[in-house]
């Protein structure tokens, strides 16, 4: 470890759930009502996502989507629920009981109760598609500071709802509920301890927000239909200046603590999972503010979408599952949301399993 004897934080677990039923965008496209259906597996990558089970008993709501994520992550860990100092929630959505949102008590202690973890803490963060890292974050903290020793990171995104309403409402191709056709549901959820040596650790991690933007993507119920809608004017949040801010303040950040991002010598990159083609141009830019050849970047938004704040954990499990990450990889994960919030965290894995 560090000669400071500094404590460092790593991913001791990691989990996730994926609802069984598979509904490809050519699928969900001819659903649309209008005929004016817009090109989104073209503009997206986006091939197919999974979508909740409806069906009695089974319905997979936020809270279900979680708890199965936690109860895969829990099956690879050392850790039981009684050994868990923390339980952070970072949904998006918060369906439970085929409600439309609970408010309280918290998600997080829901959950907590669900799995028997009775000696945790318990409390939800919400920072819109960049949750997770944000929870991760908070938990890092926690850590490096001696509160705690351990905790879990989750969240459940039963969020197709915004495409069930989108369908119907859709009524030329640039549409402000276009961004909803390209979502997935999903639960991911990650264990984070005190790393044991330099072969797993998280480096650094942390996020800022350019509060500004908020107005950019905003969800709300649909004044035309039952149902939840989200609004994204995408020509205003996903442009150069909106992604040069974000990279600019990396690469800051980076110089602030005496080093590079040639210095990183990272393997992979893993951005959120919303656009094949706005991570490529991301990519590019990257590479040109920071003369820098950038790693292979990891993505599985064709096979899932979008699942908002669980994206950048789906998409790391899938690939260790494939078995493309290799022991030992370092990898720079690239958080970003509305509002607008940008953000990275460096990790190195090495015994993580999928």
């Amino acid at each position: 470890m560090n000669s400071n004897n500094e404590i460092r934080t790593r991913m001791e677990s990691i989990g996730t759930y994926l609802p069984s039923t598979v509904v490809t965008t050519r699928e969900l496209v001819a659903s649309i009502s209008s005929r004016a259906a817009p090109p989104v597996e073209e503009l997206t990558g986006v091939k197919e996502r999974r979508v909740y089970n409806r069906t009695g008993a089974d319905f997979e709501d936020s809270y279900v989507l979680a708890r199965n994520a936690i109860n895969d992550c829990l099956s690879r860990s050392r850790y039981t629920p009684d050994d868990l100092d923390v339980v952070i929630s970072t949904s998006i959505t918060r369906t439970k009981n085929r409600s439309l949102f609970t408010l309280e008590p918290s998600f997080a202690s829901m959950l907590a109760r669900g799995i028997g973890a009775k000696n945790a803490i318990a409390f939800d963060i919400g920072n819109a598609c960049a949750g997770m890292v944000t929870g991760v974050m908070v938990l890092d903290r926690l850590i490096r500071h001696g509160v705690v020793r351990s905790g879990i990171v989750v969240s459940g995104e039963h969020i197709t709802p915004i495409a069930e309403t989108a369908v119907k409402e859709i009524a030329e191709p640039y549409d402000p509920q276009f961004a909803s056709l390209s979502v997935g549901d999903a639960g991911a959820a990650v264990v984070i301890d005190r790393a044991t040596d330099d072969r797993d650790f998280i480096d650094h991690v942390d996020l800022m927000t350019s509060a500004g933007y908020a107005e950019f993507c905003l969800a709300m119920p649909s004044d035309r239909h039952q149902g939840i809608s989200m609004y994204t004017d995408n020509r205003s949040m996903h442009n150069e200046g909106r992604y040069l801010q974000g990279i600019h303040w990396y690469l800051d950040y980076l110089h602030s603590r005496g080093t590079s991002i040639s210095d990183q010598d990272f393997d992979f990159i893993i951005h959120h999972q919303f656009s094949s083609r706005a991570i490529q141009y991301i990519n590019a830019l990257l590479e040109r503010e920071s003369g820098v050849p950038v790693p292979h970047s990891l993505t599985a938004l064709e096979h899932y979408g979008n699942t908002a704040s669980t994206s950048h954990f789906v998409t790391l499990r899938h690939h260790l599952a494939e078995g493309s990450i290799a022991p030992g990889s370092k990898i720079l994960i690239v958080p970003s949301a509305s509002g607008m919030v940008y953000g990275h965290m460096s990790v190195r894995i090495t015994t993580l399993k999928g």
